[in-house]
């Protein structure tokens, strides 16, 4: 056993596990790093967003050097806040990303405001296609309307008070109203005009030329278009004294097509009768140019007649007087004999 034993213990054991290595410790200066990085980078993500969503254009917050257009002016925002500087056109400075630069135009321009539905005094939908406004923002007052109401000044007191406007107008009117009584002056030059002077240069072609003088200085403004005119430049006087209107021009509204019809009827009679009273009047013109050429030609033949009178009365004068000395030298001759044969 003992021999057993000890060849046991002669035989080569299995080596012994090593240890087991230690974790590294862990780097509590890069995971610093690295949070302060994240944060940093959103924070310069978050500040670009609000820079760029702060301006209308990114090239006009990015740019340093901006051009102010002719007929406009510039104007600045830095942090929100609108600046007091204003520069004229030409190439100007400003600080990238802190201050915003928009250009406004001071000039004259011309605002369409289209398909403004309404509805008249009897309940009749119609709609304005298209509104003209022609409108100048003052230089001297740029910056108070644009602090007041932004660089979208326009937008309220241009296309939503012509709505608002418009819709006070049809309520209070009926369909006749607005769409023949208060539109009657737009349309009536170019309704006339072509057929009076068709008809003038194929009888009288020395009227047609005065005829078409008068026709075009007549004034085609319609009451809608001075009251638009009227309310818009009253309201803006009162509130926005920068914003001058110059002038509104309506078009005429789109009434259902089986009312259109009627009134366009309506209007053809109308033309007609307007083209009749014309053709009157154009020959009335000529009865009293016939009359006066008449009677020119009647006291032309009395001058004349009176001329001949008297020339005649002149040579029957004449005749008269020579006779009269002819009798006289016979009578002096006569006697002369006469009185020779007495004293022979």
């Amino acid at each position: 056993m003992n021999h057993h034993q000890q060849e046991q213990d002669q035989q080569p054991r299995p080596p012994a596990p090593a240890p087991a290595t230690p974790p590294p410790p862990p780097q509590v200066g890069a995971g610093n790093s690295s949070s302060v990085l994240t944060v940093f980078i959103l924070f310069i993500a978050v500040f670009a967003v609000i820079a760029i969503s702060s301006t209308s254009n990114v090239s006009n917050s990015l740019s340093i050097l901006h051009q102010v257009p002719e007929g406009h002016v510039g104007v600045y925002w830095r942090g929100g806040a609108l600046l007091k500087t204003i520069t004229d056109p030409g190439f100007h400075v400003k600080m990238p990303v802190i201050t915003q630069y928009e250009s406004v135009q001071v000039t004259i321009q011309t605002d369409q405001v289209r398909d403004i539905p309404c509805g008249t005094k009897g309940g009749v939908m119609i709609t304005f296609g298209k509104i003209e406004v022609v409108n100048r923002l003052r230089k001297d007052y740029v910056y108070e309307t644009l602090l007041n109401y932004g660089v979208n000044y326009d937008n309220t007191w241009i296309y939503d008070k012509i709505h608002h406007e418009i819709n006070q107008f049809c309520s209070s009117h009926s369909l006749q109203e607005v769409y023949i009584d208060q539109m009657q002056f737009s349309h009536c030059k170019e309704q006339i005009l072509p057929f009076l002077l068709l008809y003038c240069l194929m009888s009288h072609p020395s009227l047609a030329v005065i005829s078409c003088v008068k026709l075009q200085n007549f004034d085609t403004s319609t009451p809608i278009d001075e009251q638009m005119k009227d309310a818009l430049q009253g309201d803006c006087t009162r509130y926005a004294p920068g914003i001058e209107i110059i002038s509104v021009r309506v078009t005429k509204p789109t009434i259902p097509e089986s009312i259109r019809r009627n009134f366009e009827q309506m209007e053809e009679e109308r033309t007609k009768v307007l083209i009749a009273i014309e053709r009157q009047r154009v020959v009335e013109k000529e009865s009293e140019t016939k009359k006066k050429m008449a009677i020119s030609e009647a006291e032309k033949n009395a001058g004349v007649s009176k001329i001949l009178m008297e020339q005649k009365l002149m040579e029957k004068e004449s005749a008269r007087r020579q006779e009269e000395i002819e009798n006289l030298m016979y009578l002096a001759r006569e006697k002369s004999l006469a009185d020779a044969d007495f004293y022979r």
